[in-house]
C-alpha cells in the first residue's frame, strides 16, 4: 500500500517518528502541567509565574549540546507559544537544533464509576481543531497519557473496563493526531504504586499492551508514524524485595516482545518515579538483554532529567549554566543507556534521589 492511500501526512509521519527514535537519543518531558510545575517549583521556593515557567523551560533548551542526545522535547500549551528572552520562539529554538517539538494533548484522567478507583483519559473534544492548530505552531507529534492500577494480586485489576476504556481512547486519540500531522505518542502507564510483585506487574502490563495494540489496529493506525510510551516492569513501590535492573529489563522486553509490533519504530519509557540514575541504569540494562529488540529502546523522561537540574538552578540567573551542565550530563547519560553503553555514575549521588510521587499526575 502506497503512503497516499495511508492519508496525506503518512510519509511525514514515518519520518518523524523515526527521526524521534534515532540511536543514542530520547525524548525530554517538559509538558508538566501548571499546576504540577508548581509543585516542582515550590520545592526550590521559586514562585509559579508564567515568567518563572519561560525562564526554566528556557533553560532546558537553550543547553548547548543537548540535541546530541534528545530527539524530542514534549511541551505544555504555554510552551509551545512562548519565547525565549531574545524573542524567538521557543519552537524555533528546537528545531534550529534539530529537536522535534512534541505537544501533549489530554487533559487529564476522571474517575469511572464503579471501578476500584480506575480511571480514563479526558480531551476528547475539539482534539482535531488543538492538533490542527498545534501543527501549524510548529509541533509534529502529541502525547496522550492513559493512567492503569494494580489493585491487587489476583488479575482483578486493572479491570477490562479501565483497560478497553483506556486502549479505545489512545487509539481514537492516535487516528485523530495521524489525521492532522502530528505522531502520536501512545501512553498506557500502568502505576507501580503498590505491594506487588514484578510477576504481577509484568501479567498486567502484557494484557494492557495487548488490547492497545488490538485498539490501534482496529481504528487503522499507522503504526510506523507512532511510539509508545510504556512504563517498565518493576516490582510495586512498597515492595520487598524490589526487582534489580537486569530482572526489570529481562521482565520488560518479555512483555514488549509478547505485545509490541515490529513496525512500531520507538519504545520511549516513562520513568515512574524512578530516580535518575536508576532511571538510566534500568534502560542500559534493557539495551543489553538477550534476544530480539527490533525498537529504538529509549527515554521519554521528565522526572528523571530534570529533578537535579531543578535542584542546581534553583530559581536564580547565575545557577542557569550550573544546572545545564546538569541537564547534559543526565541526557547523555540517557542516550548512551539507548545505545547499552552507560556504565553509572553521572549526576553523583544527588542522581540517586527518588522523583516516586503515589498516584502520579501531570
Amino acid at each position: 500500500m502506497s503512503h497516499a492511500a495511508l492519508g496525506p501526512y503518512a510519509a511525514e509521519l514515518i519520518e518523524t517518528a523515526r527521526a524521534i527514535a534515532a540511536p543514542g537519543k530520547g525524548i525530554l518531558a517538559a509538558d508538566e502541567s501548571t499546576g504540577t510545575i508548581g509543585s516542582r517549583f515550590k520545592a526550590i521556593n521559586v514562585e509559579n509565574n508564567e515568567e518563572n515557567r519561560r525562564k526554566y523551560r528556557q533553560l532546558l533548551f537553550k543547553t548547548e549540546g543537548i540535541e546530541e542526545h534528545i530527539s524530542g522535547v514534549i511541551l505544555f500549551e504555554e510552551t509551545l507559544y512562548q519565547k525565549a528572552d531574545d524573542g524567538t520562539d521557543f519552537v524555533e529554538i528546537l528545531k534550529q537544533k534539530n529537536m522535534i517539538p512534541g505537544i501533549k494533548v489530554d487533559k487529564g484522567v476522571k474517575p469511572l464509576a464503579g471501578t476500584n478507583g480506575e480511571t480514563v483519559t479526558q480531551g476528547m473534544d475539539d482534539l482535531d481543531v488543538r492538533c490542527a492548530k498545534y501543527y501549524a505552531q510548529g509541533a509534529r507529534f502529541a502525547k496522550w497519557r492513559a493512567v492503569l492500577n494494580i489493585k491487587d494480586s489476583i488479575g482483578a485489576t486493572p479491570s477490562m473496563v479501565a483497560i478497553d476504556e483506556n486502549a479505545q481512547t489512545l487509539a481514537r486519540y492516535a487516528s485523530i493526531c495521524q489525521q492532522n500531522g502530528l505522531v502520536p505518542i501512545v501512553e498506557p502507564e500502568v502505576l507501580m504504586d503498590g505491594d506487588f510483585t514484578i510477576e504481577v506487574a509484568a501479567a498486567a502490563t502484557e494484557r494492557v499492551l495487548a488490547a492497545v495494540y488490538k485498539a490501534l489496529s482496529d481504528h487503522h493506525v499507522l503504526l510506523e508514524g507512532t511510539l509508545l510510551k510504556p512504563n517498565m516492569v518493576r516490582s510495586g513501590s512498597d515492595a520487598v524485595p524490589q526487582a534489580d535492573a537486569n530482572q526489570i529489563a529481562l521482565a520488560t522486553v518479555r512483555v514488549l516482545q509478547h505485545t509490541v509490533p515490529v513496525a512500531v519504530p520507538g519504545v520511549t519509557f516513562l520513568s515512574g518515579g524512578m530516580a535518575e540514575e536508576e532511571a538510566s541504569l534500568a534502560l542500559n540494562a534493557i539495551n543489553n538483554t538477550p534476544g530480539p529488540r527490533p525498537w529504538s529502546l529509549t527515554f521519554s523522561y521528565g522526572r528523571a532529567l530534570q529533578q537535579s537540574t531543578l535542584k542546581a538552578w534553583k530559581g536564580e540567573d547565575a545557577n542557569v549554566p550550573a544546572a545545564q551542565a546538569v541537564l547534559l550530563a543526565r541526557a547523555k547519560a540517557n542516550g548512551l543507556a539507548n545505545l547499552g553503553k552507560y556504565t553509572g555514575g553521572a549526576g553523583g549521588e544527588a542522581a540517586n534521589a527518588s522523583t516516586f510521587v503515589k498516584n502520579y499526575s501531570y
